[in-house]
């Protein structure tokens, strides 16, 4: 006690501090659906220096989910995202350049597909192989599902990080333009 007794609480940098939890806390309601517009949540803000805050918080949020899509569904969010960063970053480029981050990351998706697809046909025979060793072995026929087969799951991790690989630069990018463009 006797150490903080001369230690003033700034009210200010405790009032910007709660604006910047709002703003997270209204990011992640629009990205739940909650709110159906950012922009109406941050004109209630009493002064440009609490509305400054919560576009903050709501951009920490939001830069941090500019990543790759693991399912089709994941494209709505990532949509969800670029309008709520688009509400928070005053700079029309930036709309221009998420959707082009967009056309590319929906192309991620197909090429994941496929790339699936055709990590499958190559494994397929050593898939058979282990199949009819299973087989001689307990005396019946046997059917691996390949993600259950460690040697596949390895082989597929492999060949899917390097898709992502090629991919992740893209992600940097958007995001470093999306942080240049906020400040």
């Amino acid at each position: 006690m006797e150490k903080t007794e001369n230690v003033k609480s700034d009210k200010t940098s405790i009032g910007l501090f709660e604006a910047k939890q709002q703003g997270k806390k209204l990011a992640n309601r629009y990205l739940a659906g909650e709110i159906p517009s950012i922009e109406e949540e941050i004109k209630k803000a009493a002064s440009n220096e609490e509305r400054h805050a919560i576009k903050q918080g709501c951009f920490e949020v939001f830069v941090t989910q500019i990543t790759l899509p693991a399912v089709p569904e994941d494209l709505k969010r990532l949509e969800a995202v670029g309008k709520g960063l688009a509400a928070v970053i005053a700079e029309r480029q930036f709309s221009a350049l998420y959707q082009q981050f967009m056309e590319a990351i929906s192309g991620y998706l197909q090429e994941a597909a496929q790339f699936e697809e055709a990590i499958k046909r190559q494994y397929a025979p050593k898939l058979r192989q282990k199949e009819e060793e299973f087989a001689r072995r307990f005396g019946r026929q046997v059917k691996i599902d390949p993600f259950q087969d460690p040697e596949f799951i390895a082989f597929y991790n492999q060949n899917i990080n390097a898709l992502k690989g090629n991919y992740t630069p893209i992600i940097d990018e958007v995001q470093e333009q999306a942080r240049e463009l906020f400040k």
